[in-house]
């Protein structure tokens, strides 16, 4: 078996704050986010298909993670669903997105792998994602992490 892993990086900006944490992060603050994808799959070998040799072609990751990520979470203001003024924040401002959970790089990247999984087509699979919050560090998933 000849398995292939390929990557695509994406960016956006967002905001967000961590109710109830003690450091700087609990004030709101925005970061400009880098996301890698990876997916799996063995290369296809049918000749008379439009993706022969492929796992995946990339316009189509492109098309998914833009549609499903890029899209709702550029220039967002990320909150957990109890942060002060979200209601307010929600009735006056068009993009904020609230989440029952806190928004950190870690539960993001979670959230980001539970969209894209069931919209990789088969027969590739999302492998990974890699989420920068700042330019050194990061959040990863692993596909074999979560069987």
């Amino acid at each position: 078996m000849n398995t292939v892993r390929l990557t695509k990086e994406f960016r956006f900006e967002g905001a967000h704050a961590l109710k109830g944490y003690q450091g700087k992060c609990r004030h709101l603050h925005g970061h400009s986010y880098r996301l890698r994808v990876s997916v799996s799959g063995i290369p296809n070998d049918l000749l008379s298909d439009p993706i022969n040799g492929m796992v995946m072609d990339f316009r189509t990751l492109k098309e998914l993670v833009h549609n499903l990520i890029i899209e709702p979470f550029d220039h967002a203001l990320l909150l957990r669903n109890d942060a002060p003024l979200t209601e307010a924040l929600t009735e006056t401002y068009q993009n904020v997105l609230v989440f029952p959970f806190q928004p950190t790089c870690e539960r993001l990247c979670l959230h980001f792998a539970a969209l894209l999984a069931p919209a990789i087509p088969p027969p590739a699979r999302l492998f990974s994602l890699r989420l920068y919050e700042t330019s050194n560090s990061f959040a990863e998933w692993f596909a074999t992490d979560n069987l």
